[in-house]
């Protein structure tokens, strides 16, 4: 029929819509969920979608018992770079710290060498790979960052193939230009010039391109300055774009009130935050992205202050921080029970920070992160008993099919 009012119902599961309040995880008790088109069109009982769907000529999928929650969204990666950083790893092992490897001219800049001679097919291919790794667990949404490239070229390569990869995949992308990362060999005695360029034309051309959603920087004693990044913020803002903020990783620097006043859309890592930070954050309704993955790969022995973060009421989500040196994770959910059990969330607060906020986090809670009518149809299907399992397991993968924009994935 043309003008069916569904395209496909699903009925007899469980739906957890991961709307705020209510029931735990925003437990629905109808039943069946049904889509038209890209967006989720009504969600009610078994009985009456079996009813209205035999109406339509539709034949409904029979979930026999499987949860449905929104497609999982990872809001914090780096999935696009050349070569890998085995060596490092096995370096902090032995006990060399990573601002050492860093001051030594490895670190990020040794992942600048590789992407920098990486061409543009290698690092899609790698790219997707990963993508697909996370896709496999229910993931329907993905932020990449460049910034393994620290010139306009190479930052523009991996901007581009970041686009690239929701044509050839079924996966949605947000594109971050993360113009202020490390600062490259070329501009070792001028730091003044390389902010310049990356403030200016750089940054210039390649939102004029379209590649770019947001930006974003590492602010760290290793890394950037306060005043540094304010230019770079300054400069987005003119621009008319949103920003994301590296704060707190290895210092307090009041990272985080930066990030507030620029009213970002999220502060990312906070391991080390003041509660004033904390309260600006709030305030500006700048979302704390908790990266489990890079304190557990760096051995770190201060996590985020989950508790003071909860008493202000800022919004946690939780990525997977997936990068060649402090994450090298494709897991969301190894990276959701490391939320529980090294930050002591618990397991509604981390799949919240994986739907409801990480979809916050990017600027998109009016499309994702919920299933509700008129949202973006992105969902994960799941063979558990409760939500609770997707925090609970190691290893183990319980997802059994995704939607992504209304189309179920091969």
């Amino acid at each position: 029929m043309a003008n069916r009012e569904w395209d496909t119902v699903w009925i007899g599961a469980n739906i957890a819509s991961m709307v705020a309040g209510g029931e735990p995880y925003g437990k629905l008790v109808s039943d069946a969920l049904a889509v038209k088109g890209e967006h989720i069109a009504w969600i009610g009982s078994g009985a009456e979608g079996r009813h209205r769907a035999a109406e339509m000529g539709i034949a409904p999928v029979d979930c026999r018992g499987l949860w449905i929650t929104p497609g999982l969204i990872d809001c914090h990666t780096h999935l696009v770079y050349g070569g890998n950083r085995v060596e490092e790893f096995e370096q902090r092992l032995c006990g060399v710290a990573y601002e050492e490897i860093a001051r030594a001219g490895g670190g990020i800049q040794s992942t600048v060498n590789a992407t920098r001679a990486a061409d543009a097919a290698e690092l899609a291919a790698a790219a997707a790979r990963r993508a697909e790794r996370l896709m496999s667990e229910g993931v329907t949404t993905i932020e990449v960052k460049s910034g393994y490239g620290l010139d306009l070229g190479t930052e523009r390569r991996m901007l581009e193939v970041a686009r690239s990869l929701e044509r050839v995949l079924p996966v949605s992308i947000r594109t971050t230009y993360l113009g202020l990362h490390a600062l490259p060999k070329e501009f070792a005695h001028d730091r003044r010039e390389f902010v310049a360029r990356v403030s200016g034309p750089w940054l210039e051309s390649l939102a004029a391109a379209g590649l770019v959603d947001a930006v974003d920087a590492f602010c760290e004693n290793i890394a950037f300055s306060l005043a540094e990044t304010e230019t770079f913020l300054r400069a987005a803002r003119g621009l008319g774009l949103r920003a994301h903020l590296h704060a707190g990783q290895l210092s307090e620097m009041g990272a985080a009130e930066l990030a507030a006043r620029y009213r970002a859309l999220s502060a990312d890592h906070l391991e080390y935050l003041s509660e004033r930070g904390a309260r600006a954050m709030a305030e500006a309704g700048t979302v704390a992205v908790l990266l489990p993955g890079a304190y557990f790969t760096l051995r770190q022995t201060m996590p985020p202050p989950v508790a003071m973060l909860r008493a202000v009421g800022a919004p946690m989500a939780v990525s997977t921080d997936s990068n060649p040196g402090t994450s090298p994770c494709t897991s969301l959910l190894l990276v959701l029970n490391m939320a529980c059990t090294l930050f002591g969330l618990t397991p509604e607060e981390a799949l919240s920070g994986a739907t409801r906020h990480a979809a916050r986090a990017l600027g998109l809670e009016n499309e994702i992160g919920t299933l509700e009518v008129g949202k973006r149809a992105d969902l994960a299907l799941w063979r558990i008993e409760r939500p609770a399992e997707l925090c609970y397991h190691l290893g183990a993968n319980p997802c059994v099919g995704v939607v992504h924009r209304g189309i179920p994935r091969a």
